[in-house]
């Protein structure tokens, strides 16, 4: 028992033991007390006595049999003034425990078995200054468990085998915030900092912030509006609702159009782009538009004022431009791209050259060759070919040292770089320690750029830039591997490696490190070989679309997580 404790409950014995000539009201002393005029002392009981005065000031509890303390416990004694337990063998206080106790300033809790306390255990007790929960088994507080607490003066947390994780972040600040004195004793674990005093931890060592991505959850419609399944099946019900996209697809891309974002499907074996939008009415997101487009690859959206434009890369068929001229009209074909350069398109993306919007497609043809086209006059046209006969895979925009770059990658060779240079696309470098590299994908953080190359076989790479080429900074192992995204959502510099054969891994930039820290697996069997993802932030929520392969397009939402909590 703590000291405060025994004092008290020797002063308190000694009370009962002057007052023993007093005789209590009958039926106001339990069986299993000692009572003088307005203390108790009781042990042994089976349950928690009843019968006291309503004028008791101070009872003790030793030895109690009950399990759990519930809501509403001591509502027969408001008027007290000291309560403690000790020797006790119950492991849980519920919310509002101690409920009608406004007149209560010792509480201690002190050499019990209590593994667990809710977060408004203490709830109501406006008067205390003296809490002791020592001696215990706790691993953790709830966070805001001394909310409403202001008159505290001394708090008695030692004795318990607390575990110094993120769980103690919330203590640890609040410390330093009060007029009390503080007794916290040494961690348990983790092991590296089992038996450092709490106190002399530093908060800004923990990180504690996490996003998650609910799984889906069994039963919930897809976007067609398909039953689910009965709600007995369901396995869990706080899995946030989710939708999905009833075919596969290969690309996915968000854009804003009249101020409402929006996403784009590429979906060959439908033959379309999906055009989806948000029903606020529905609250999910529903079908606005779809253009026919067989074997397509890639949909790319690029809007001008209240002009739409969508590139549709073609396998077959040739690539086409779609336009909508203004709001309320529905998108139309209006031009065949380059159809004797675009013979077997694997990506296309959007950059902005001297002002003017274009697109790359890289050409996977051994015949054919990634092709720059820019906008001029109502269409886009070839405006230089480049890197021919390399069987291209990917493309990608990026911008370095104030100047427009692009990065192909191949089948045949390692990633080239080119620069902007005369109006034109000129050789700059390749990427050393990087062969066999099926797409790649920038990100800036800190004032760095970053490159994440995806590899089917073997580790995927991420790079810095230094200023005159990428430098290998780590790699992560990817079997099967098709798409390696960086996402920033929020505060968080996110990257997805996709998989195949197993779980796709989701990674997160750590600013002290510089290197990418595993968060979090997402797996079959909602995620079946992912081909892109994509963030959309809409009404207030984050959303994250995945396309996949061989099943639907999966849509998750996104909650940040606060593991102090």
């Amino acid at each position: 028992m703590g000291g405060a404790g025994i004092l008290l409950l020797l002063l308190l014995l000694a009370e009962v033991g002057a007052g023993a000539a007093w005789r209590p009201p009958k039926g106001k002393c339990p069986l299993s007390c000692s009572c003088s005029k307005d203390s108790a002392l009781c042990e042994g009981s089976a349950d928690l006595p009843e019968s006291f005065s309503l004028t008791l000031l101070s009872l003790s509890l030793v030895r109690i049999g009950v399990t759990q303390l519930k809501a509403g416990s001591f509502l027969r004694v408001p008027s007290l003034h000291l309560l403690l337990f000790t020797f006790n063998s119950f492991s849980v206080i519920e919310d509002d425990a101690f409920a009608g106790l406004s007149h209560l300033q010792y509480l201690f809790i002190e050499d019990n078995e209590i593994g667990s306390i809710s977060k408004n255990a203490l709830r109501g007790l406006r008067s205390l200054t003296h809490l002791s929960l020592a001696n215990n088994h706790l691993e953790a507080l709830p966070r805001f468990l001394f909310r409403g607490l202001e008159t505290l003066t001394h708090v008695d947390l030692r004795g318990n085998p607390f575990q110094c994780d993120c769980r103690v972040l919330w203590l640890l600040q609040w410390i330093p915030s009060v007029n009390a004195s503080v007794g916290t004793g040494a961690c348990a674990g983790p092991t590296a900092l089992a038996h450092m005093q709490l106190r002399l931890l530093n908060p800004k060592t923990f990180k504690c912030r996490t996003i998650e991505m609910c799984k889906p959850r069994l039963g919930d419609e897809d976007l067609w509006g398909l039953p689910g399944l009965p709600d007995f099946l369901l396995p869990s019900p706080e899995l946030s609702r989710f939708q999905t996209v009833g075919e596969s697809a290969l690309g996915v891309e968000p854009f804003s159009y009249q101020g409402e974002p929006h996403m784009v499907l590429a979906q060959p074996f439908a033959g379309r782009c999906l055009i989806l939008s948000w029903d606020y009415g529905l609250q999910r997101f529903r079908l606005e538009e779809e253009l026919s487009a067989p074997s397509v690859v890639s949909c790319k959206p690029l809007v001008l004022g209240l002009r739409l434009f969508v590139l549709a890369a073609r396998l077959w068929g040739g690539s086409q431009l779609w336009a909508r001229p203004g709001p309320g009209l529905r998108l139309a074909p209006t031009q065949a791209l380059a159809p004797k350069r675009l013979l077997r398109p694997n990506d296309a993306e959007l950059l902005w050259l001297d002002g003017q919007p274009c697109f790359v497609v890289a050409d996977a043809s051994k015949a054919g060759s990634t092709t720059l086209l820019c906008r001029d006059g109502p269409g886009f046209y070839p405006r230089q070919s480049l890197h021919a006969w390399h069987r291209d895979t990917d493309a990608e925009a990026l911008e370095l040292d104030g100047r427009p770059h692009l990065l192909l990658a191949s089948a045949s060779q390692r990633p080239v770089l080119f620069h902007w240079f005369g109006g034109r696309f000129e050789r700059r470098t390749d990427i050393p320690e990087a062969e066999d590299v099926y797409a790649t994908r920038h990100f800036q953080a800190s004032g760095d750029v970053f490159l994440c190359l995806t590899r089917y076989i073997g580790d995927s790479l991420v790079m810095r830039w230094d200023g005159s080429m990428f430098r290998l900074l780590q790699q992560l192992p990817s079997r099967g591997a098709h798409v390696f995204q960086p996402l920033l959502i929020a505060r968080d510099q996110l990257a997805i490696l996709g998989s195949d054969f197993a779980f796709s891994q989701v990674f997160r930039l750590e600013p002290d490190k510089g290197l990418l820290e595993p968060l979090q697996e997402l797996g079959p069997p909602a995620l079946v070989a992912p081909r892109a993802f994509a963030h959309i932030a809409m009404a207030g929520r984050h959303f994250l679309f995945a396309a996949c392969f061989k099943g639907p397009t999966q849509i998750y939402q996104l909650h940040e997580l606060d593991l102090s909590a």
